[in-house]
């Protein structure tokens, strides 16, 4: 009773009556009552305008966003593609990146670019991205299997993109044998480049 008395305007069945009750109430109860609701009413407005704010950017780049390129993890290899974009004239606005990581994701927003949380591995994600419409993808996640079902789903939406995967360091120093295997089929099943971050440069994801 005493939080439905604060948060609303109580049951109405219980009042004051003695003075130093009705002192109580208007010098405790009733800024109480007025804080919450103030509180409410903000975050609830603030609420609604930070996601207003956000469809209205979404919408508002899905409608002019065509040929753009899509950054597939925002890890080191990603952070550095995205740079090497930038350094070749793309500008920030054509450019999305995805990344299942929440802090991955904050990072690439705070650099000003759009950013999709979600696994790339699915094609509602892909799509959200706008895959379908994109010049170019260029897969950068820490793990080879993954890239390659990023690869695949994106080629299944986009058969004219072009797409380079960046492969572990890690695999291409220690299974040369597994890398040339698994680089022949990705370039079998559609990726236009597969590059080997020890020894090549970020340039080289730019077909």
């Amino acid at each position: 009773m005493a939080t439905v008395s604060l948060s609303t305007t109580g049951y109405g069945d219980i009042v004051p009556v003695t003075l130093s009750a009705r002192a109580i109430h208007s010098l405790l109860i009733a800024p109480l009552w007025v804080l919450f609701l103030i509180v409410l009413i903000g975050t609830t407005v603030e609420t609604l305008a930070t996601t207003t704010r956000e469809q209205f950017r979404v919408n508002r780049w899905r409608k002019t966003l065509r040929n753009h390129t899509v950054v597939v993890g925002y890890g080191f290899k990603g952070r550095s593609a995205v740079t090497t974009l930038i350094d070749n004239g793309v500008s920030q606005d054509q450019i999305v990146v995805i990344d299942p990581d929440p802090v991955a994701a904050n990072k690439a927003t705070d650099e000003g670019l759009t950013t999709v949380a979600g696994d790339a591995t699915r094609l509602e994600i892909l799509r959200r991205a706008m895959v379908p419409e994109a010049k170019r993808v260029l897969v950068t996640t820490d793990r080879d299997d993954t890239n390659v079902l990023v690869t695949l789903t994106a080629r299944q939406l986009n058969g004219n993109a072009e797409v380079s995967v960046a492969v572990r360091e890690a695999a291409a120093h220690s299974q040369d044998r597994e890398v040339t295997h698994w680089s022949q089929y990705q370039l079998l099943r559609g990726a236009h480049a597969v590059i080997r971050p020890m020894s090549t440069s970020a340039n080289e994801l730019l077909p």
